[in-house]
């Protein structure tokens, strides 16, 4: 490019699960700021355009394909405008953001990521769970079901993800249930293991579901989900909190000291404090 200079703006704004109360300040300002927005309306509440200034552009982005949306980013470069571009949760996860992202490269747009919260963290918090429960499950997989419009990287089946035994957060798998209990478990989940089932979470139109894996199934199709729905499965979804060593007292760190039997007691445990 013969001109290194930046034109114009493009801000990809994380609006989480859809509720407009979950923006961080820094989106909501991203969106003020823009000559242009474009969000997703089936997938963001439409009280996020609240932040919009008076006289900004509002595009729908599920009437736009990509070369529509990178049309609009050369229009921004060539008259220097500020565009936030709003997807729905965080732009790492399942967005299409990358390919965004290289065309604004290409373009010579200024370029800015703001995240936003992710699904599984609302749902997560709407069923009041920590999902990482020590002894129990300390990772946590995102993945979705292959087979559908997007194909799967080889070793990426749910049912090998499954194998770790520990929490799992299923994203865009609703439609094939019945697929996604067989490889849950194919990959050594028991039948008992605890679900939950979440559909437009933080939205109006909520519902929370709580099952097992042998019943996930008929859940679904009892309430006939198959689009805007999450899955969390794991142990850690009924376990009670064991005791963290991070707030023991025979815990030190570069602000509070251990106290000493605390700590005696901490190592004939075996623990390492």
């Amino acid at each position: 490019m013969a001109d290194a200079a930046l034109h114009g703006k493009v801000t990809f704004v994380g609006a989480g699960p859809g509720a407009a109360d979950l923006l961080t300040f820094r989106a909501a300002r991203a969106i003020a700021d823009a000559d242009i927005v474009i969000w997703a309306a089936s997938l963001v509440q439409a009280e996020v355009l609240d932040h919009a200034r008076e006289g900004a552009e509002i595009l729908d982005s599920a009437a736009l394909s990509l070369e529509d949306v990178v049309a609009v980013y050369r229009r921004a470069h060539d008259e220097d405008l500020k565009v936030a571009r709003i997807h729905s949760g965080d732009p790492a996860l399942w967005g299409g953001t990358q390919e965004q992202l290289d065309r604004c490269v290409e373009l010579g747009i200024e370029v800015e990521i703001v995240p936003g919260v992710s699904s599984f963290s609302a749902v997560a918090a709407i069923v009041q769970r920590e999902l990482t429960i020590p002894e129990v499950a300390q990772s946590v997989i995102l993945t979705r079901l292959g087979g559908g419009k997007t194909p799967m990287p080889e070793g990426e089946e749910v049912r090998e993800f499954a194998r770790h035994g520990t929490t799992m957060a299923l994203f865009l798998s609703a439609a094939r249930s019945g697929q996604l209990t067989q490889e849950l478990l194919e990959g050594g989940y028991p039948t008992s293991t605890p679900v939950v089932i979440a559909y437009q979470a933080t939205w109006p139109e909520e519902l929370i579901l709580r099952c097992t894996l042998g019943t996930l199934e008929e859940t679904v199709k009892e309430h006939k989900l198959w689009k805007h729905t999450l899955f969390l499965v794991g142990p850690a979804l009924s376990a009670s909190g064991t005791r963290s060593h991070l707030y023991h007292p025979g815990h030190f760190h570069g602000f509070r000291k251990a106290d000493p039997a605390a700590r005696k007691a901490l190592r004939a445990q075996g623990a390492t404090p």
